[in-house]
Formats: structure tokens, sequence, C-alpha cells
């Protein structure tokens, strides 16, 4: 790789599928209002914009905000369930285990930069085994913005030293686009992730059904 230096990943939709556990903990908060349960098909697409949005669309699908009862309270119950069962159903999509590996020893640096806090990422991330790969992993919640804003992943490049010019985005749906887009940054789309928006209309600079695929197509980008 000549120009080429950072490769930075969205994680939930992009490296792995979350779905599972999510669905599990917003069922368990669900419980927990007594109200019942979503299935599992219901809650992927409510995923991609960080916890406290997922639990603010679990509550307004099942009847609204309980009385006298804030978003903020329940989002922090939901992170109570969540954390223990982080990586209980989670996987990597189909490729990354291999992929991520080849990309590193290209000698290009790897970050996270994810909606979700960056506690639960890391926590999530060792429990795969992927934590040693990433130079920085960058969570909702700590950096000066959340995505679609730029400035998430703007910060992510400054921890790991990298440029615009010199980082590839890769990402699973309209924010992921929107915020590389805002950082002057090439972006990737998968097209198997959380995405509401048809992959097509995205126009990322360029498409993989697989996560492999994007080993080949890093040449592309190394300009």
């Amino acid at each position: 790789m000549r120009h080429l230096k950072a490769v930075v990943f969205d994680l939930d939709g992009t490296l792995v599928d979350s779905a599972p556990d999510l669905a599990a903990a917003s069922n368990q908060l669900l419980a927990q209002l007594g109200r019942s349960p979503l299935a599992l098909a219901l809650v992927r697409p409510m995923i991609g914009d960080g916890v406290r949005v997922l639990v603010e669309r679990v509550v307004a699908t099942t009847g609204g905000m309980p009385a006298n009862t804030e978003l903020g309270g329940l989002t922090e119950r939901f992170l109570a369930l969540y954390e223990p069962i982080v990586a209980r159903a989670t996987r990597p999509y189909p490729g990354v285990a291999e992929t991520l590996p080849r990309i590193a020893k290209l000698g290009l640096t790897l970050a996270v930069c994810t909606n979700k806090p960056e506690r639960l990422s890391r926590a999530l991330l060792r429990a795969l085994g992927f934590d040693t790969l990433f130079a920085a992993v960058i969570g909702g919640d700590s950096a000066p913005a959340r995505k679609p804003d730029p400035r998430h992943l703007l910060f992510a490049l400054d921890k790991i030293g990298a440029s615009a010019a010199q980082t590839l985005f890769v990402g699973d749906n309209e924010h992921d686009v929107a915020t590389a887009r805002g950082a002057g940054v090439p972006v990737v789309v998968v097209s198997y992730g959380y995405c509401r928006t048809p992959i097509a209309e995205l126009k990322a600079d360029a498409e993989i059904a697989e996560f492999s695929a994007l080993y080949d197509l890093l040449p592309r980008f190394d300009r």
C-alpha cells in the first residue's frame, strides 16, 4: 500500500450481527415494563443509530413512553440488561474473522467508529478475539458527536494519526455514508447489514455483498 494508511469500520451491521443480543435485551426491558416481546425481525431494522434510539423505537412500537418515565432512565436500564449478554449470540459476519488480519498484515491501521458505547464495543470485540486488531475504538459516547456527524469519524482519524485522504471507511447504512462524505473519506458499504435505505441509493464509492471482497477492493483506494 502506497498512500492508504487506515481502514475504519462501523461495528454493528458491518463487522458483527448483534441483532440477536440487542433484541434479547430489548425484550428483557419490555418484560420489566409488562409488555409483550418483539420478534427479531422487528428489532433488526431499529438497530444502527445507537442504544438510546433503539430503546426509543422499541418503546414507541410497543405502546409509547410509560408514564413518569424518561428515555434516559430506560436507556440505562437497557444497558444494564445488555452488557452481560453483549456477546452471547452476536457473531462476526462471514469472512470478517479471516479478512481483518489479512488487511492488518498489509500494514494498515484498523479502527472502529460506532454509535455503540465504547465500553460495550470493547467488551464485544474482546469476547470475539478482535480487540488486538484495532488501534482505536471510538464509541458514540467517546467522541464530540455521533454518526452521522462527521466529527465522530474525524475524531477517530485524529486518534490513529491518519488524514481523510489516507483513510477508507466501511459501513452498512445511510448514516455511515453521510458520516464519511462529511469527513471527506471514501466509503464502502456492505449490503448485508441494517440499512433501511436501498443500498444503490446510498451512492457509496463501492458496495460489497461479502466482507472478504474488501481485501481485493483496497488497491482501488490506494491512491
